[in-house]
């Protein structure tokens, strides 16, 4: 018995069963790597076990010195049998055709014994049942406990044992049921996953309300099937719309649930807004808070849009600065008004407001945007976008918020790790 040193990183991870890793490195992981079987001939062993066993290759690279290591496995990877070829005059040379002492364990002995024997393998007798006590010394290696046993040999005269039990048969039936039961438990829980994406795919606007003074456009590119950033175009009625966009703490599941109990909120509320900004946030907040647990909470921007004067007012609920570019080059930043939304029974915020001037371009953003990172663990960040938003300011919004988006994409081309979702609007001389 030897180790053998992995020479291909694709065969070293195809080696390790992942069953037997542990994460808490407190019992570091074991197992048997090899043992050697001794042959005449490398290819023609190699033909005997992937052709007519079934094997799979684990490993065949060629040393430097010209020195072939060749080592094949069963389907399941359990074991790894290196086959060696030894010089003619050596003493391992003398061990090729003798009683390996290898057992090969089969839920099913006469299936393969059939299987086997169609492909050629030499069975040195049918399978039979064998029961043996501790005590006794078989000349051959044998089950110990109840089961059916076989001989068999490969091109060189090698023998294995292939053996069959009924506490393994009856375990692996166990384990096929669990993974059948695990299967469709992941098959359903995938089925209700895209269900939620779909719910919640429809809780963004879904129309676009018409004004004379602003186009404005939305995205939310979600790290997940679901996630937790929300923007939305509320009608406020009196040519006045809501734009509003938030970022609930946390990802996934959880993060989607509090989204959508934050876009119920806002949307059943929304005609408070009109005449009563402030009021409508400080009872968002209060049912945010009593129907959350207590470490949950959500950075919100509210904007209200007088299409007639041409005005925002607006809340910043410890959301990052919303962006104006001015016509004339010149940024402003709308900061906070107030804290976060949940974390408190007792909350309020203040009011700002805005002139929008043609040409001026409003920009809100969650951080999936701006903590976007590259290779080298930089981040997007703000300067990025606004020299992005720059070069992008003649298009249209829609076409903004793509540009964005891929410049977001090409600085940052690894999987996303954060909801991105931005809101670009632009004032425009009424029509």
């Amino acid at each position: 018995m030897s180790i053998i040193t992995p020479m291909a990183s694709n065969s070293s991870r195809r080696e390790i069963n992942p069953s037997a890793v542990r994460l808490d490195r407190q019992n570091p992981y074991l197992r048997l790597h090899a043992v050697n079987v001794y042959v005449q001939d490398l290819e023609r062993s190699l033909e005997f076990y992937t052709r007519q066993l079934g094997f799979d290759v684990a490993l065949d690279k060629r040393m430097q010195s010209g020195y072939r290591l060749l080592a094949v496995a069963p389907p399941d990877g359990s074991a790894v049998l290196r086959l060696i070829a030894p010089a003619p005059d050596s003493e391992a040379y003398k061990l090729i055709g003798r009683p390996t002492h290898i057992s090969f364990l089969t839920e099913d002995v006469l299936a393969k014994f059939r299987e086997w024997t169609k492909r050629g393998v030499r069975f040195r007798y049918t399978p039979r049942l064998r029961r043996i006590k501790y005590d006794e010394q078989p000349a051959e290696p044998a089950p110990v406990w109840g089961g059916v046993s076989t001989r068999f040999e490969d091109p060189d005269g090698n023998s294995f044992t292939l053996v069959g039990l009924d506490e393994v048969s009856r375990a692996v039936e166990e384990q096929r049921r669990a993974i059948a039961q695990r299967v469709e438990a992941e098959h359903r829980a995938a089925q209700e996953m895209d269900i939620a994406r779909q719910v919640q795919a429809r809780l963004f606007p879904q129309t676009v309300p018409c004004l004379r003074t602003l186009e404005y456009a939305g995205v939310c590119m979600q790290a997940r099937q679901v996630g937790g950033d929300y923007y939305d175009f509320l009608n406020l009625g009196q040519d006045r719309l809501g734009l509003i966009l938030g970022d609930i703490a946390g990802k996934g599941i959880a993060a989607a649930l509090l989204m959508a109990n934050l876009q119920a909120n806002l949307r059943s509320q929304c005609a408070i807004a009109l005449d009563q900004p402030q009021r409508l946030l400080r009872s968002v907040n209060q049912l945010f808070f009593e129907n959350t647990i207590d470490s949950a909470y959500a950075t919100l921007f509210f904007g209200e849009y007088d299409d007639r004067v041409q005005r925002l007012r607006y809340a910043n609920c410890g959301h990052l600065p919303a962006l104006v570019l001015r016509r004339d080059g010149n940024l402003e930043h709308l900061n906070s008004t107030a804290t976060v939304l949940g974390l408190f029974d007792r909350w309020d915020c203040t009011i700002q407001e805005c002139a929008f001037a043609p040409a001026d371009i409003l920009v809100l953003y969650t951080d999936g945007v701006t903590e976007a990172c590259n290779d080298r663990d930089e981040e997007f960040g703000e300067e990025r976008l606004v020299e992005a938003l720059r070069r992008h300011r003649i298009l249209s919004p829609d076409e903004i918020v793509k540009s964005l988006v891929n410049d977001v994409k090409t600085f940052s081309p690894h999987e996303q790790s954060d909801d991105i979702t931005l809101i670009v609007a632009r004032c425009r001389s009424p029509r």
